[in-house]
């Protein structure tokens, strides 16, 4: 498996390259995508993952399935996760798919925006306060070379650009406040 980069790996503040759509379903972009579901997996505190976090410059994220089912609770910290194992709780099969984002286009972004609480994967153990659009609407592919437009509010929406951001080399510190370390009990 693939590890996650930390902030101090070049990789990270390059901008991604685009896939072409002919190309989106080659043996090697499976294969990208489902190193990225393994590692993002393998973290009980994460909620997407975009390739450049495990090295590739490619213009892909992923977003887990389980912020969409009932029992996920939003803002969960590693250190709340080692107590409680709450993610654990979640039964496998009750997880929806994992969503994959190829080539993603940020269309729109509300004019409201708020602070919300943010962190990263490639960046433990930071956690800072973001100020970023309630509402997005991205365009991307499929796996399978469909092009698709979602719409999201809420913590969907603080993906998304998230997630664009570092496709565009740009880290979550690089804009939060009130930056702290919360290491795991």
């Amino acid at each position: 498996m693939r590890i996650i980069v930390q902030k101090e790996n070049k990789v990270l503040r390059q901008n991604t390259k685009d896939i072409l759509v002919s190309e989106i379903t080659i043996p090697k972009i499976k294969k990208v995508l489902k190193e990225m579901s393994m590692a993002l997996k393998s973290q009980s505190d994460g909620v997407a993952l975009a390739a450049p976090q495990i090295g590739y410059l490619l213009s892909i994220f992923i977003v887990s399935g389980k912020i969409f089912h009932k029992d996920f609770v939003r803002g969960e910290r590693r250190s709340d996760l080692e107590s409680s194992k709450r993610s654990d709780l979640i039964p496998k099969k009750e997880i929806p798919k994992d969503l994959i984002f190829i080539n993603p286009k940020i269309s729109k972004l509300s004019r409201e925006k708020e602070w919300s609480p943010e962190g990263c994967l490639s960046v433990r153990w930071l956690y800072g306060k973001t100020y970023r659009s309630k509402k997005a609407m991205i365009t991307a592919y499929d796996e399978n070379g469909k092009k698709f437009q979602r719409g999201a509010s809420g913590l969907l929406a603080q993906i998304f650009q998230h997630e664009t951001d570092h496709l565009k080399g740009i880290l979550f510190i690089d804009h939060a406040k009130d930056i702290k370390e919360e290491l795991p009990k």
